[in-house]
C-alpha cells in the first residue's frame, strides 16, 4: 500500500509541475527570440522592453482570478484552463500578423502562467502528506527550472538550423510556436490525475473525495484523512478579498505578499529574460551567448536539487538565509564588474553563483512557503493575492535591458 501511496501522489505532483514546466517554458521562450523580433520590427529599447514584458500583465490577471474560479469549479479544470491558454498563445504569437496582435496573444499565455504559477503549487499542497509536502512542492519549481533549460536548448536549435535572416524572418515564430507540444501534453496529462480530495470534500463531493483518499491510503487511514479534513472545513467558506483583513489572516499575507515580491525583485528575470543579451554585452558572440545561457539554466536545475532534498530537513529558514546570502554577494560582483567594465569570464561566474543560490532558497521555497502558511478557508484567495504581486513586482521592476546594455558596452 505504501508504493501505491507513493506512486500515486508522485504522479499527481509530476502531472501537476508540468504546469509550471510551461511557465518556465513561456516565461523564457522571449530571451531567445527578442533580440531577433527587435530587428524584424525595428524596435526602440522602450517598444523592446514592453515586447518582452508584456506577458506579465497576463500573469497578473491569471493569478488575481484564478484562485476564486479554482474554488468554484475545482483545480483540475482550471489548470486544463491554463493549458488551454497557453496553446492559443503559442499559435498566436507564431503567427501573428503584426506586432500588436502577437501582444494579445502574448497577454493571452501570460494568463495561463499566472494561473500555474498559482494553482499548480496548491494543487500539489493540498495532495501530499504533511511530512513531505515541502519536497513536492518543490518539484513544481524543479518544472519550472527545467521548462526554462528546455527552451533554451530549443532557442539554441533553432537559432542554428539557418542563418541570421532566416531567424529574423522566421526563426523567432519557430520558438514560440514550440510551445504547443508541451502545452497539448499538460492538458492530457490532467486527464490521468484526480482532483484534490480536500476541494472534492469542500464541495460536499465526500463519496468522490474518499475514493481518491482509499487510492493513495488503507481504509482505515482514507477515512480518518476524510474525517480529518471534513473537521478542518466544517463552517469554512472561501474568503471573500476584504475578509483577508482578519488580524489573524495579515501576518501570514504579510510573509506571502514580502516572498513573493523578494523573490522577483532581486534580480532573477533580468537573466532568465535577457541571458543572450547579456553575455552578448560581455564581448562572447551570439552562439557563445547562447551556450552560456544552456549553462544558466543547466545550473538552475541542478542547484534546484538541492532546495528539493534538504528542504523539509534543514527547514524553510535556513535555506532562505543561506541563499540570499550568496545572492547578495554575486549580485555585488556583478554590479562591481558592470560598473569597471570589466569583460570575460567572471561575470558568467557570477551570474552562475547567484542563478545556484536563487534555485536553492527564494526560487523553490517562495512557492512552498507560499502554499503552507494560510488556513484552508483562505488559501485560494490568498495565494491569489501573494501571486498577484509576484507578478506585479516582475511587470514593475522589469528591466528595459538590451538597449541600456548595448549603450554601455
Amino acid at each position: 500500500m505504501q508504493q501505491t501511496f507513493h506512486s500515486t501522489i508522485l504522479k499527481a505532483t509530476l502531472v501537476a509541475s508540468v504546469g509550471g514546466l510551461l511557465f518556465g517554458y513561456d516565461t523564457a521562450v522571449i530571451s531567445g527570440a527578442i533580440g531577433f523580433m527587435r530587428t524584424y520590427y525595428h524596435l526602440s529599447d522602450l517598444m523592446t522592453g514592453w515586447v518582452a514584458s508584456c506577458a506579465l500583465l497576463g500573469c497578473i490577471i491569471g493569478a488575481v482570478y484564478s484562485g476564486t474560479l479554482s474554488d468554484r469549479i475545482g483545480r483540475k479544470k482550471v489548470l486544463m484552463l491554463s493549458g488551454l491558454l497557453f496553446t492559443i498563445s503559442s499559435i498566436g504569437t507564431s503567427l501573428a500578423p503584426n506586432l500588436w496582435i502577437f501582444v494579445v496573444f502574448r497577454m493571452i499565455g501570460g494568463m495561463g502562467i499566472g494561473i500555474a504559477s498559482m494553482l499548480s503549487p496548491m494543487y500539489i499542497s493540498e495532495m501530499a502528506p504533511a511530512a513531505i509536502r515541502g519536497r513536492l512542492i518543490s518539484i513544481f519549481q524543479l518544472g519550472i527550472v527545467s521548462g526554462i533549460l528546455v527552451i533554451y536548448f530549443v532557442n539554441a536549435y533553432i537559432a542554428g538550423i539557418h542563418n541570421e535572416s532566416w531567424n529574423i524572418s522566421t526563426g523567432w515564430r519557430w520558438m514560440f510556436g514550440s510551445g504547443i507540444i508541451p502545452a497539448i501534453i499538460f492538458i492530457l496529462l490532467l486527464f490521468t490525475v484526480p482532483e484534490s480530495p480536500r476541494w472534492l470534500a469542500g464541495q460536499k463531493r465526500e463519496t468522490e473525495a474518499l475514493a481518491i483518499l482509499e487510492i493513495i491510503n488503507d481504509s482505515t487511514t482514507a477515512r480518518q484523512e476524510l474525517d480529518s479534513i471534513k473537521g478542518a472545513l466544517k463552517d469554512e467558506k472561501s474568503l471573500s478579498f476584504s475578509a483577508l483583513k482578519e488580524p489573524k489572516l495579515k501576518r501570514a499575507l504579510a510573509i506571502g505578499i514580502f516572498l513573493a515580491i523578494f523573490s522577483q525583485i532581486t534580480g532573477i528575470n533580468t537573466i532568465m529574460y535577457y541571458a543572450p543579451e547579456i553575455f552578448k554585452a560581455t564581448g562572447v558572440g551570439s552562439d557563445s551567448a547562447f551556450m552560456q545561457t544552456i549553462l544558466v539554466g543547466i545550473i538552475n536545475v541542478l542547484f534546484t536539487f538541492v532546495a528539493i532534498k534538504y528542504v523539509d530537513t534543514w527547514g524553510r529558514k535556513k535555506l532562505l538565509l543561506l541563499g540570499i546570502s550568496g545572492m547578495a554577494i554575486c549580485l555585488f560582483i556583478i554590479g562591481f564588474a558592470f560598473f569597471n567594465e570589466q569583460k570575460g569570464y567572471l561575470i558568467l561566474i557570477a551570474i552562475l553563483g547567484y542563478i545556484a543560490c536563487f534555485a536553492m532558497s527564494l526560487g523553490p521555497l517562495a512557492f512552498v512557503v507560499i502554499a503552507e502558511i494560510f488556513p484552508t478557508k483562505a488559501r485560494a484567495t490568498a495565494m491569489s493575492v501573494a501571486t498577484f504581486f509576484l507578478w506585479s513586482a516582475v511587470f514593475f521592476s522589469f528591466p528595459n535591458f538590451s538597449g541600456s546594455c548595448r549603450n554601455y558596452w
